[in-house]
């Protein structure tokens, strides 16, 4: 497919998804969110893709939506795509029109290099990890634009960083600069300008070359079932998982790897 909004790019088993309108600092729009939504489902289907990472052209991820398109949104243009299903495999939770990335079997890294606004840090709420530059600004935006808490970042934000963060973030839309994103768990990591790609490629070669992809897929659906289950229910999930895990051709080769003090050959069964 021929993408008007992102660029795409496979290599070293990480598909990169690069928001590309530099101009307007990534500003989201109804082509990008259709650019990405394909990206995302091509490199999840992709057995040559391991690592996913979500990152910005330019000097920004995601400013927010395009201020131009917003002027002239028609309230029930909110609820488009409401139920549009990505894994149908995966509980109705997680098929809503932003919230399917936790549905995708990969690891998907969100590398922040600039301004995160609005729909922005909805998307990188969205992804699994978030690795920023340290000159890196966020905000919620939504309120101080007249609007909520918009497509479930009432019910990701807290997860992330706690009640009265999510709170406090959500309700003065103030700019958090990386070093307090950092210190409230909003992001994982924070690198310099000039060591952000490097630093997050590395830790994303390191999933793709020494961690079983059959057990990334299984440890992130726990992860984001947890919220949904009782400490008995996840500990069965677990067990029951640990059966099928324990039978897999990639738990014999970890075994194999580490006594032959070799690196593993996963295939991801």
């Amino acid at each position: 497919m021929s993408y008007e909004h992102i660029l795409y790019e496979v290599s070293d088993r990480i598909a990169t998804i690069t928001l590309n309108r530099p101009d307007r600092m990534n500003a989201w729009t109804a082509i990008m969110e259709r650019d990405v939504r394909h990206a995302m489902e091509a490199a999840a289907d992709d057995d040559n893709v391991r690592v996913i990472v979500l990152t910005g052209a330019g000097r920004g991820f995601c400013a927010g939506a395009d201020m131009d398109a917003l002027k002239g949104i028609d309230p029930n243009e909110v609820r488009r795509g409401e139920n549009i299903p990505f894994d149908m495999n995966r509980r109705a939770d997680w098929q809503t029109r932003y919230a399917y990335y936790p549905a995708i079997r990969k690891p998907v890294i969100a590398m922040l290099n600039g301004a995160t606004a609005g729909i922005g840090l909805v998307h990188a709420l969205y992804c699994d990890l978030r690795f920023a530059a340290d000159t890196a600004v966020f905000t919620t935006a939504f309120a101080r634009r007249g609007l909520i808490a918009e497509h479930g970042i009432s019910w990701m934000l807290p997860r992330i960083v706690g009640h009265a963060n999510a709170l406090d973030l959500l309700m003065s839309a103030r700019r958090v600069s990386a070093e307090e994103a950092l210190r409230i768990g909003l992001v994982n990591r924070l690198s310099s300008p000039e060591k952000l790609r490097e630093e997050t490629y590395a830790y994303a070669r390191d999933l793709a070359d020494f961690v079983s992809p059959s057990a990334i897929a299984v440890i992130k659906r726990q992860i984001y079932d947890v919220p949904f289950q009782t400490l008995a229910e996840a500990t069965i999930d677990a067990n029951r998982e640990m059966q099928i895990a324990l039978k897999g051709n990639d738990f014999r080769e970890g075994v194999a790897s580490f006594v032959e003090k070799r690196p593993p050959r996963f295939t991801g069964t």
